[in-house]
C-alpha cells in the first residue's frame, strides 16, 4: 500500500540522512501535506525540500513533540541522536536519551488520533549471543529475545519497540516497527565519525585513490560480517510496512552477507585500485556477524531488500567521490536548497 496523498504526514528527523530521503520521495509521490521535522539547524539538515513544512523541533521535549504532530494523519519516527560503530559504543548515554523521543512522540500521537505511527529500530537489539560468529546464522524476528542488545543504543531500541506494542494494545495507536539493517546510500554521513561502514570505506579508498596513499585502516581483523541495505530498499519497507496491517517488529534489510574484508574489495573494484590493509584491532567493531532473516518480510510484504551491494555501492561511492572533491577534503558540506 502507499500513503493517500491526501494524508497529512510528519517526518520526525527529517533532516537526517533516512528521513530526508523519506521526504524527498513521499514528494516524488505526490504526497500534498509533508512536515519535516529536526533539531538541527536547516544549513545541516542532508536534504531540504521547500515545497513541505520544515520545522525545528527538540524532539526530546513533550511539548515540542504535540506541536510536531498535532494535525498529522501518519507518524514517521526516524529521529535519534547515532551514528556508526564508532559512535554508538561511545555515547551509550546520548544514545539512551533518545527514548524521550519515541516516548512524548506516543504519548503526542495518542492525544492526536494519528492513524498510523512508524519506529524505526534496528538490528541492534538482537541477542549478542547469537552474533559471535563470522558465519551467523541470519537472525529472525524472535531471536531479540531473551534480551541481551548492544549496550545502549540497542537497549534503547529494544526498549521503544516495547513501548509502541503497549501503546498499540492499550491505547489503540497503529504502531509498526522495523528492524533496519545497516542503510547506506548517497546524500548520507561519509566523514566526522556517525558514518555507517560502506560511507567510511568508500571515504577511505577515495582518499587513498587521491593522494596516492594506497593504503587504508580497517577496523577489527576485516573478517566480522554484516549485510547493508541500500536506502531506496529501506524507503520501500518503511511505506510499505507502514500502511499494512501487519504489527510485529519486523526485519528491513538486506540478506547479502559479506565480510568488511570483502565491503573493501568491491570499494576498490570500483575505484580500479588495490590497497595495502593495515588492522586496527583496538578499534571499535561491534558484533562479529550480522545478517538479516527475511523469511517473515517476503511472508508478510510479498517482497524483500534486492538491491546488490556492488550496486547500491557504486552509486554511493560517486556521491562520495563528488563530495570530497567539491569540499576539498573539508568533511561532510551542509545541505540545505
Amino acid at each position: 500500500m502507499k500513503p493517500a496523498k491526501s494524508d497529512k504526514i510528519v517526518v520526525c528527523g527529517g533532516g537526517g540522512f533516512i528521513g530526508g530521503h523519506l521526504v524527498a520521495d513521499l514528494r516524488r509521490q505526490g504526497c500534498r501535506h509533508v512536515r519535516a521535522v529536526d533539531v538541527k539547524p536547516f544549513a545541516e539538515w542532508y536534504q531540504r525540500d521547500r515545497d513541505v513544512e520544515n520545522v525545528r523541533l527538540d524532539l526530546q521535549d513533550k511539548v515540542a513533540c504535540e506541536q510536531a504532530l498535532k494535525g498529522m494523519d501518519v507518524v514517521y519516527n526516524l529521529a535519534a541522536d547515532m551514528g556508526g560503530m564508532g559512535f554508538i559504543e561511545l555515547n551509550k548515554g546520548l544514545c539512551m536519551l533518545t527514548v524521550l523521543i519515541n516516548t512524548h512522540l506516543l504519548m503526542a500521537a495518542r492525544k492526536f488520533g494519528a492513524k498510523r505511527f512508524f519506529y524505526a529500530s534496528s538490528a541492534c537489539v538482537y541477542n549478542g549471543e547469537k552474533q559471535k560468529n563470522a558465519k551467523v546464522t541470519a537472525l529472525k524476528e524472535a531471536d531479540a529475545y531473551p534480551a541481551l542488545p548492544e549496550d545502549g543504543y540497542g537497549w534503547e531500541k529494544l526498549f521503544s519497540e516495547r513501548m509502541c506494542r503497549h501503546f498499540r494494545e492499550d491505547f489503540g495507536v497503529e504502531t509498526r516497527v522495523a528492524r533496519y539493517h545497516n542503510v547506506y546510500g548517497p546524500l548520507g554521513t561519509w566523514t566526522g565519525g556517525r558514518e555507517k561502514a560502506p560511507a567510511a570505506i568508500c571515504r577511505k579508498v577515495i582518499t587513498a585513490k587521491l593522494t596516492g596513499n594506497h593504503e587504508i585502516e580497517i577496523w577489527g581483523d576485516g573478517k566480522q560480517t554484516r549485510s547493508f541495505m541500500y536506502i531506496d530498499d529501506c524507503l520501500k519497507g518503511t511505506q510499505t510496512l507502514t500502511h499494512s496491517s501487519f504489527v510485529e517488529p519486523i526485519n528491513i534489510g538486506s540478506s547479502e552477507l559479506v565480510s568488511i574484508n570483502r565491503l573493501v574489495d568491491l570499494a576498490e573494484d570500483i575505484a580500479g585500485i588495490k590497497l595495502k590493509r593495515n588492522y586496527n584491532l583496538g578499534a571499535p567493531k561491534g558484533v562479529k556477524g550480522r545478517n538479516s532473516d527475511n523469511t517473515f518480510i517476503k511472508k508478510v510484504l510479498g517482497w524483500e531488500p534486492d538491491t546488490r551491494l556492488r550496486d547500491g555501492l557504486e552509486k554511493t561511492y560517486r556521491w562520495i567521490y563528488d563530495e570530497i572533491l567539491r569540499t576539498g577534503f573539508a568533511g561532510r558540506p551542509k545541505r540545505g536548497k
